[in-house]
């Protein structure tokens, strides 16, 4: 029979979202109801591997009182910064860098501080979110008990319709691009925006199409920026003006465009970003690619369109601001919906908001795929239905 648990520690992986602390308060009022008692645990794992850094020991208590003004952005426990605790890096007697295990200590933090659950807020993003969550997935596998709630900027989540954050991330993107787009009209120039998106273009193309974009390259969707030039051209002797093209940060091309070479051995990625991508090679961008391919997108379409063209790259600015409404309900649901699923005996799960249940997936499922765009779905079509060129020889014609 499964002991019942009495102390539950809740802790966010890395990648900050609008209201983070919205999931936590969730958490801590329904911990409260139910006579259980609500830790944190600071900076993802860090507060149990390193509590000499912190003056309350890397573990705070989280009571409703210290929870009622939340959800304006940031986080009262912080998020993880890449810290894998089955890989720290660590310094040797030879000043040589090696990594180390250090899960069993996690273990013995959580035993040592009664904790008998952890809650994780995980996903943000293919590179580092998704890395947080196969991190619970192994610590689960060696006893921890587990409940994950997804947060995601990209909505990438196997298994999760409804990640918490990007409903507010979508919002403040659509409202960008559609400045952009204005300012660039009226210009007479053509914007070209990259937004996060990696391996899934649910960001770009739901804030594309309702920025009224006139182009959106997804990764789902190999481009030619040929043939994205010629549908541009047919929307302008057509009458329409156009001056946005929005792009996915992993947008590909369907041409063989030739791969940036891979840093040496032992460079700066491999000291300093072990998430960093092993393709992008060194140089600006290996500690954050953001921006690469907006550059890139730019410039070719400048010399095949002959307009003044102009990059832009949203990255880490849409995850700041207020969350939205849809997220402030979402974010408590999922923190209550994680502690009562503990209460009842759950483990090794993925909270999941499918509307209109709320329930939840096995961990499992959630690993080793992602959640991307249908390439026959909804909103391609509907994309297509509008004008928009997806840079593909099926692209919108106007």
């Amino acid at each position: 029979m499964t002991q019942p648990v009495l102390r539950i520690a809740i802790n966010i992986g890395s990648g900050l979202l609008p209201g983070l602390d919205l999931v936590v308060a969730g958490a801590a009022l329904a911990a409260d109801r139910l006579d259980l008692e609500l830790v944190g645990i600071r900076d993802g794992y860090d507060g149990l591997l390193y509590p000499d850094r912190y003056p309350d020991g890397g573990l705070v208590p989280l009571r409703p009182a210290m929870v009622d003004n939340v959800g304006h952005g940031g986080s009262l426990i912080g998020t993880a910064a890449r810290t894998d605790p089955f890989r720290v890096r660590v310094s040797t007697a030879d000043h040589e860098v090696e990594e180390v295990d250090r899960s069993d200590d996690i273990l013995a933090g959580l035993r040592a501080a009664g904790i008998g659950a952890v809650i994780s807020i995980v996903g943000g993003s293919a590179v580092t979110g998704l890395h947080a969550l196969s991190v619970a997935f192994k610590l689960n596998r060696k006893g921890v008990r587990t409940a994950c709630i997804p947060k995601s900027i990209e909505n990438e989540i196997a298994g999760v319709p409804q990640a918490f954050g990007y409903n507010s991330v979508l919002s403040h993107t659509a409202e960008t691009l559609e400045r952009i787009r204005i300012g660039a009209r009226d210009v007479g120039r053509l914007a070209v925006v990259e937004v996060p998106g990696q391996h899934a273009g649910w960001l770009a193309l739901q804030s594309g199409i309702a920025a009224m974009a006139d182009a959106i390259l997804l990764p789902e969707i190999p481009h030619d920026l040929a043939a994205v030039a010629g549908a541009l051209a047919l929307r302008e002797r057509a009458g329409h003006r156009c001056a946005l093209v929005v792009v996915a940060e992993g947008a590909r091309s369907a041409v063989g465009a030739a791969p940036s070479p891979p840093a040496p051995p032992g460079g700066l990625r491999a000291s300093l970003t072990p998430n960093a991508d092993p393709d992008f090679g060194e140089g600006a961008h290996v500690m954050d690619r953001t921006g690469g391919l907006a550059e890139t997108v730019a410039t070719a379409l400048q010399r095949l369109t002959d307009r003044e063209v102009l990059p832009f790259s949203l990255g880490h600015l849409v995850r700041g601001g207020p969350p939205s409404v849809l997220d402030r309900q979402l974010g408590l649901s999922y923190g209550a919906a994680a502690v009562r699923a503990l209460h009842a005996g759950e483990d090794g799960i993925m909270v999941s908001y499918r509307p209109p249940d709320l329930g939840s997936v096995p961990l499992r499922e959630t690993l080793g795929r992602i959640r991307t765009v249908p390439a026959d779905g909804a909103l391609i079509q509907t994309a297509r239905a509008l004008g928009i060129a997806l840079g593909d020889e099926g692209g919108a014609q106007p």
